[in-house]
């Protein structure tokens, strides 16, 4: 019996960077809580920005933002990793080095960012809806982040990834979220883990468990649920790590799945094995 459905966003409900959702989510959100299923959206959003998306339905459903780095719960923060100040400072000037780029240091208030591009803030402010602070220098922040990012439209994310991966190995998780970011956390850090941590706050299984994604970000968080979907849009890995595929967010397949699966009580999983 599933008792608990975790969902990323970009990508898998709704166009990456858009606040586009399907509102019939709302119902189905408000229809799960009431045969007591736990609904969780996971991101490598901030927290603000999950928030706005789901504002109807914000107090009843728990928030893994920044990449499983901050879980919040109504308000209430129940896990959140900082990054040690010394290695955070290694890392943001590690970034700067790609010139086009933008480097991105969220603190649990607000994404901070040294550029002033305009076509880089309106797209963090008015199509993530992130709350942003620009500053002169990063540096200074370094104690209290627990993610840092790159904005990078050059293409090559996943090389650039690779190259980040192998100066910080073991020492951050580096994981690809879309084709146009790379987010650094902790090493012990991803949306599996914080997933986790709910499953045992909850006292819920991962055979009561049900997640959907779209990209390899979602590998862990897919690994802790029995029930795990790969949308048909995503990257070729995350399938091969799901157990079924799921219509696009173009077809509203996270949707899908769960009407008929949890609302309408199929007893088969719904889509694809690939």
């Amino acid at each position: 019996m599933i008792k608990l459905v975790v969902s990323d966003i970009d990508g898998t409900l709704l166009p990456d960077g858009t606040d586009r959702i399907n509102a019939e989510l709302y119902d189905i959100i408000r229809e799960l809580k009431k045969k007591d299923i736990i609904f969780v959206a996971a991101s490598g959003r901030q927290y603000a920005s999950m928030r706005y998306v789901f504002e109807p339905v914000a107090d009843d459903i728990i928030f893994i933002s920044e990449n499983g780095s901050i879980v919040i719960c109504r308000g209430y923060t129940m896990f959140r990793s900082l990054l040690d100040r010394a290695l955070a400072e290694e890392l943001v000037q590690s970034l700067r080095r790609w010139e086009g780029g933008h480097v991105m240091l969220s603190t649990p208030e607000a994404i901070c960012i040294e550029s002033e591009d305009p076509g880089f803030v309106s797209l963090l402010r008015d199509s993530y809806h992130n709350n942003i602070r620009i500053v002169e220098d990063l540096i200074p922040l370094c104690g209290e982040t627990n993610k840092i990012s790159l904005y990078y439209t050059g293409g090559g994310i996943d090389r650039i990834s690779d190259e980040i991966r192998a100066q910080f190995e073991g020492r951050l998780n580096v994981a690809v979220a879309g084709n146009i970011w790379v987010d650094c956390m902790n090493s012990s850090v991803d949306k599996g883990g914080a997933l986790r941590s709910i499953q045992e706050t909850m006292k819920i299984g991962t055979e009561e468990t049900m997640a959907f994604g779209d990209n390899c970000n979602d590998i862990g968080m897919l690994s802790r649920a029995q029930e795990s979907y790969a949308v048909q849009n995503a990257h070729p890995k995350l399938k091969e790590a799901a157990r079924y595929i799921a219509p696009s967010y173009e077809e509203d397949g996270v949707l899908r799945v769960l009407r008929r699966r949890l609302l309408c009580g199929d007893a088969q999983p719904v889509g694809r094995t690939e």
